[in-house]
């Protein structure tokens, strides 16, 4: 059956780190057969993500996952995320985006908006669920506090104070064309969670946090050799 391609290795190993001032989830060896699931990225269309054209959004291509990842991954997502993160049974879950992806984009076409860490959502239930298909040469995802407003997390009380420091500084100095890293004037880096295929990493999507990118390894639209990942997302 096509649901047993995708499994996921029971029981679940469900660990945790503190980056600055929250908790990052994460799942080693998540799927029994991660090989599958890159090889049906490798069969997938990959187009490239709606805004790509305007450099904004994700800097690459994106296709559909099999449905049945999909429903393996929010059957334990659900109470996962409750459990670990807060979340009220009473709030309902609703799932969005579960897309493969492929960052491609080279760092002199990145726009403004992507050369700097960005938030999701300042919802305070918004999650991001990421699987790495790839190894620990593609970096990993970085996440950072906004010296202006000392900010980690942009939520709903935030968001408009955050906006009007980060735009007033985007439009003073536009940003240096490359993929995000280390701290800079504006963001002071706090911690990464490094790329190891076939890791599942989850936290709130409120987060600044960016990719880490090496544009000499990770540009490739070659699943088998490029920045693989499935991003997903879910909300309460």
């Amino acid at each position: 059956m096509i649901e047993d391609l995708f499994q996921i290795r029971m029981p679940p190993n469900i660990q945790s780190v503190q980056i600055g001032e929250h908790t990052v989830v994460f799942i080693d060896d998540f799927l029994e057969n991660p090989q599958a699931l890159k090889e049906a990225a490798c069969r997938a269309e990959f187009t490239p993500y709606a805004r790509v054209p305007e450099r904004k959004g994700y800097p690459g291509l994106r296709a559909d996952v099999p449905t049945a990842y999909s429903a393996a991954l929010t059957a334990l997502m659900d109470p996962l995320i409750r459990l670990n993160f807060g979340v009220p049974e009473a709030l309902p879950l609703r799932k969005a985006a579960c897309a493969f992806s492929l960052t491609t984009t080279p760092p002199e076409a990145l726009g403004p908006l992507q050369r700097t860490p960005h938030f999701d959502a300042s919802t305070p239930n918004h999650m991001a669920v990421l699987l790495y298909l790839c190894d620990g040469e593609h970096g990993g995802t970085g996440f950072y506090r906004h010296k202006a407003t000392g900010l980690q997390q942009i939520t709903t009380d935030g968001r408009e104070r955050f906006l009007d420091s980060y735009y007033a500084e985007l439009n003073a100095r536009p940003p240096q064309p490359r993929y995000f890293d280390d701290s800079d004037e504006h963001f002071e880096f706090l911690g990464m969670m490094p790329a190891r295929f076939n890791r599942l990493v989850v936290y709130r999507g409120s987060l600044l946090h960016s990719a880490i990118v090496d544009p000499m390894r990770g540009l490739s639209a070659d699943p088998r050799r490029g920045r693989l990942t499935v991003n997903s997302f879910y909300d309460f």
